[in-house]
């Protein structure tokens, strides 16, 4: 109950600077997701503070004046423009999240200036991945993106730090003296090394599981890709009957999480959830998490799960189908599924916006994942997709044989049986290799 009070008492302010080269569409969609991140580390935005400028200043991000009104604001004072309508003190604002990158230097001068903590974009990323990651390759994975994000920072860092951070004794170190700072950047090298030789371990331990678990069951695979939010778990858990984490939240799950379709189909088929992609998700961190991606390079088919009440969705299906091409998984074959059709309006809206996007990708799904009906109609589809390459055939099995019964429909769909005094016919649909085994099998006991 205490941390609830907590993060209930959390508040923040943003701050952005808008180049020239951005758009006005383009800047708003930007902070509108910086709010949702922030959203999901438990703050709550009281104001955002923007400015023009042709480039961030060197100093501390933001210009003097922009910089002014911060401070003012934080101290409830007036400025001549506006006034303050609400005390900033009851709030407690602690942190400024900046809508970029910034380098130590500008932070720290911006922290001096507002008096509170200031969080850039990549590092209210990296501590939301930080907090959610809970598999061992997640949270290796998560430990290698901060490693390489403070990397670069440690010899400016060091400048800030004077003198006493800049040169240690040649005792322990290497040759005539290493700095703190070398030192610090060897050991961060030395760890994500250990960090990657790990995950290589552990992708081909992973990779073996699922061969085994592929020859196995007869697996067909369906992994939803797309932006986070976008619906993706909510649809997880319609499709497959499954408990799996919902959450109005961006980077509410990082860990892939594998369910059986429900009701079970044949071939039987297995839904992943891929962690969410973000616009302007530093590249560090797709590198890091290609691994929790290579569901989607394993699935014959892809579920790319769109938000259809986002004004702003091609933006969307651009940062999915860019991802997606760099880890190689554009060749999958692809199903768009417009999600959250309930949240677009009345009857009305929401009919002319299905009309609007069928028109715009004729082979799309346009549904919402509260509505069974839908959900059944697109389970069908999957199902259907992996029904293409089927056979029919027709099974004998003697009545001395009768155990083996269960198999046939373990593995293969019944259409039709019947019998007679030497025993049951079975008019079955299934995969080849399955017919096939299955074949054999009962030639054997014949």
């Amino acid at each position: 109950m205490q941390r609830e009070v907590e993060e209930k008492s959390r508040y923040a302010v943003v701050a952005a600077v808008q180049l020239p080269s951005v758009s006005d569409s383009e800047f708003e969609a930007s902070l509108s997701e910086l709010r949702e991140l922030a959203k999901t580390l438990g703050y709550e935005v009281v104001r955002t503070f923007v400015q023009k400028r042709s480039n961030f200043d060197t100093t501390a991000y933001l210009g003097v004046g922009k910089r002014q009104e911060i401070r003012n604001f934080m101290n409830n004072e007036p400025t001549e423009f506006e006034e303050i309508v609400a005390n900033p003190h009851s709030w407690n604002i602690d942190t400024i999240l900046v809508d970029h990158e910034i380098s130590p230097s500008q932070a720290r001068n911006l922290e001096k200036e507002a008096g509170c903590e200031v969080m850039d974009r990549t590092m209210v990323i990296l501590e939301i991945f930080h907090r959610n990651a809970r598999s061992r390759a997640a949270r290796a994975q998560v430990e290698i993106a901060r490693l390489g994000y403070m990397a670069p920072r440690l010899r400016e860092a060091a400048k800030l730090a004077g003198p006493q951070g800049r040169q240690r004794s040649g005792v322990g170190g290497r040759g005539g003296g290493e700095s703190h700072t070398e030192l610090d950047r060897r050991k961060i090298r030395d760890r994500i090394a250990e960090l990657q030789q790990e995950i290589i371990t552990m992708d081909v331990e992973r990779k073996t599981q699922r061969a085994r678990r592929q020859e196995r069951q007869g697996f067909a695979g369906v992994a939803l890709v797309g932006y986070t939010n976008a619906g993706k778990s909510t649809l997880m858990r319609a499709l497959t009957g499954s408990e799996v984490l919902v959450a109005n939240k961006l980077f509410a799950t990082l860990d892939t999480t594998v369910r059986a379709l429900h009701p079970e189909s044949v071939p039987r088929v297995l839904v992943s959830d891929t962690v969410g992609f973000i616009k302007n998700l530093p590249h560090g961190l797709v590198a890091s998490f290609k691994s929790t991606l290579e569901e989607a390079l394993d699935a014959s088919l892809l579920l790319h799960v769109i938000d259809a009440s986002d004004p702003g969705f091609e933006r969307q299906l651009e940062v999915t189908d860019g991802v997606l091409e760099e880890i190689g998984a554009n060749v999958v074959p692809r199903i768009r599924v417009f999600n959250k059709i309930d949240h677009v309006g009345d009857a009305t809206a929401q009919a002319e916006r299905e009309a609007a996007l069928r028109t715009q990708y004729p082979d799309c799904v346009v549904m919402s994942a509260h509505r069974p009906d839908e959900v059944a109609k697109l389970r069908q589809t999957i199902v259907a997709f992996f029904q293409r390459d089927l056979v029919e055939a027709e099974l004998f099995l003697p009545w001395s044989a009768q155990q083996l019964r269960g198999e046939i429909y373990a593995s293969c769909q019944v259409l039709e049986e019947y019998s007679d005094s030497e025993g049951a016919f079975f008019r079955v649909r299934g995969e080849p290799n399955a017919v096939k085994n299955l074949r054999e099998q009962f030639s054997q006991v014949l």
